[in-house]
């Protein structure tokens, strides 16, 4: 069938819902933005690279941030190509869990399909974030041939040790249940847009509503590394060859990939950093913001049209190196400075090594004498430490203070001299704990002279996994262990006269999961068991001039500023002692003059602190669209109780048309707590 034409804006066309058939004959729906010569018909266009976003977000509901960057290479005279997975959206199929060999093998096909058509001239690249940054780099470790580069933006190459799932071996807690997971539950059972249906819209629906499956099962049932997660990490990337130009925020979910990737890969690169959160670097908070998409576009410029656009001749790495600030939550930019180096790990970089001493310092000079410091494993810190985000678009930390006095800590003399720190920080702990299954929490911490202390990064891994995150193993109570803890990647520079702060614990609430057993730790140093903190140091001058970026043109506001503000809520029974944490966001956005699109979500996570063996969490998701005569709303509610032993999952989705229920779905599972 002839797919439907739009114009959004000026001098942009979109042909909606375009097939694209794969080899077992289910067709996936695309759309397809193009720059306007006043005509409709697809096959007449003139031919021109493409860049497409592979994901399972519904197309037909993107939302204005999503279309920003889209119209902007539109308007370099690009084609974009957004894609609906398969059993996603618009597209045929079913859809049971994320990056199946199956989804895999569909995105390479539709590279291909891509480059065959008459309105591209061979060249397919693909960008996306998120997922759809995920997607680039599993679609290019099979390398199809019309591959020309990848733009993957806040995305991961290890499903296990940096996703949204797990964190060290820990159980993310909040995050799965109020945003990602939930969330996906009930946009799987939204029908496609029926103003642009090409295909059977009513049988596409039907076959999501019956087939489509709650993902957060299937990452449940896989406590523990394993085939299942090395399935779409690709890992040290030496199978992806095509150019790639990586982008990355220090206050990401996923700081640690980019580094790590950009190291391993040995095809064009080039890699950019920013303080930002999980967002595209032209509206992300915190700040500076800056015009990524003229990157880009000199980027493409370059590979898809042989330009001269001096891009391959900068420095490959780009860092912006954060300075202390005043740890406000709702900050609108960083302090700092852009700073470039001509590879990576950067010329002159060094470890620079501090040692856990007696009385709560830590010292330059060396392994202290022998000593031990005794601490209670507290579930509750976490709270100042903000919330970790694939997408939540606010919780940066606050003062570390409140955390810190509920974990041991360790902290320096005033320094003399700057220092600046590129990558990841690691801590090397000699512990003993009371309990079999414990974590523990490594936070580093930049404390000005007025005592407020910002929290500069975080690492956490369950001691059971002290040997391997895939065959893990009891503590023995009492007995010594050496724990290797990897801290968040970042870039920072400590000013002389402040200090450094190490807090050690055994909890990140909300954002892990508590182990179950009250419990009290022992850290141990001293030359025979020298727990220490190792600094990833890089020389202050770097070995390139720093670059310079365009600003953004974006307007951005505090959250708090909002006429219907996020929530982010601590609150404490007092009788009992629980502590819940709440988070909810409400949005809504107009798609075209039919059709407007409402999401609220939330979550509620508690916990008893002399009980951490039976927390809790629930999450939400309503997506709901209004169209006339019609509105369709789709609610997935997850609830999980924990014990000692085991974890019980219940998942409830409901449809509703014009508040009829059209449709119900429920799954219950009871899974065997995994050492964590």
């Amino acid at each position: 069938m002839t797919p439907g034409v739009v114009r959004p804006v000026a001098g942009v066309r979109v042909f909606k819902n375009v097939l694209v058939p794969m080899a077992d004959g289910v067709c996936l729906a695309a759309d397809v933005y193009l720059p306007d010569d006043g005509t409709d018909d697809l096959a007449a266009m003139s031919p021109t690279a493409a860049v497409m976003d592979y994901i399972p977000y519904r197309k037909d509901e993107a939302h204005p941030a999503a279309m920003r960057w889209y119209l902007r290479l539109v308007a370099a005279g690009y084609a974009v190509v957004r894609v609906d997975i398969r059993g996603t959206g618009a597209s045929e199929g079913s859809n049971t869990d994320e990056y199946t060999p199956q989804e895999q093998a569909d995105g390479a096909a539709c590279v291909e399909w891509i480059a065959a058509q008459p309105w591209c001239d061979g060249h397919v690249n693909i960008m996306g974030i998120s997922y759809g940054g995920f997607t680039a780099l599993q679609i290019a470790a099979l390398a199809p041939p019309h591959l020309t580069s990848i733009i993957p933006v806040d995305f991961t190459d290890d499903r296990y040790t940096d996703d949204c799932h797990y964190r060290g071996g820990l159980l993310r807690m909040y995050y799965d249940i109020g945003w990602y997971g939930t969330r996906m539950a009930a946009w799987g059972a939204m029908p496609p847009d029926p103003d642009s249906s090409t295909g059977d819209w009513a049988a596409v629906w039907e076959q999501h509503l019956a087939e489509n499956t709650p993902y957060q099962l299937e990452w449940l049932r896989h406590q523990v590394d394993g085939p299942y997660w090395r399935n779409g990490s690709v890992g040290a990337g030496g199978t992806i060859a095509c150019p790639a130009f990586l982008i990355g925020g220090w206050r990401d979910g996923y700081p640690n990939p980019p580094l790590r990737l950009f190291a391993a890969l040995r095809g064009p690169r080039k890699l950019l950093i920013g303080p930002w959160n999980h967002a595209m670097p032209d509206g992300a908070i915190p700040g500076p913001r800056i015009d990524y998409l003229r990157e880009v576009v000199r980027w493409l410029d370059h590979w898809c049209r042989g330009a001269d656009t001096g891009i391959m001749a900068e420095p490959p790495v780009q860092l912006y190196v954060q300075h202390w600030q005043p740890p406000e939550v709702d900050r609108l930019d960083s302090a700092g400075e852009w700073r470039a180096e001509v590879r990576w790990p950067a010329p002159g970089a060094r470890d620079e090594t501090r040692w856990l001493a007696a009385d709560g310092a830590l010292t330059d000079e060396g392994p202290p004498a022998p000593g031990e410091d005794r601490f209670a494993a507290d579930p509750l810190v976490g709270l100042a430490g903000g919330l970790w985000s694939g997408g939540v678009p606010y919780g940066l930390p606050g003062d570390q203070r409140p955390d810190e006095a509920r974990s041991r800590v360790y902290t320096s003399a005033p320094l003399a001299e700057p220092i600046t720190i590129i990558g990841q920080p690691r801590a090397v702990l000699h512990l003993a704990s009371t309990a079999t299954v414990i974590g523990f929490a490594v936070a580093l911490s930049d404390v000005a002279p007025d005592g407020s202390s910002h929290l500069v990064t975080k690492g956490m891994l369950n001691a059971t996994r002290r040997r391997s995150l895939a065959e893990p193993e009891p503590v023995v109570p009492g007995e010594p262990f050496e724990l290797t803890v990897d801290l968040d990647a970042t870039a920072w520079r400590f000013e002389p006269g402040h200090r450094l702060r190490v807090a050690v614990s055994s909890a990140d609430f909300p954002n892990v999961w508590p182990t179950p057993e009250a419990a009290w730790n022992t850290v141990f140093r001293g030359p025979d068991r020298p727990s220490r903190l190792v600094l990833p140091g890089v020389p202050e001058q770097a070995s390139a001039p720093p670059p310079s970026f365009a600003p953004s043109t974006m307007a951005v506001a505090r959250h708090s500023a909002a006429i219907r503000p996020p929530t982010w809520q601590v609150s404490t029974d007092v009788l009992t002692g629980r502590v819940a944490v709440t988070v909810t966001v409400d949005v809504s956005f107009r798609v075209d003059e039919r059709t407007v699109i409402e999401r609220s979500w939330g979550s509620v996570s508690e916990l008893t602190p002399s009980d951490p063996a039976h927390a809790s969490a629930r999450g939400w998701h309503v997506c709901r669209s209004i169209r006339p005569n019609q509105v369709v709303e789709s609610r997935a509610d997850t609830v999980i109780q924990s014990t000692a032993t085991d974890l019980h999952i219940t998942i409830d989705l409901v449809v509703r048309v014009n508040e009829a229920v059209h449709a119900t779905r429920r799954w219950t599972e009871t899974l065997r707590r995994a050492l964590l």
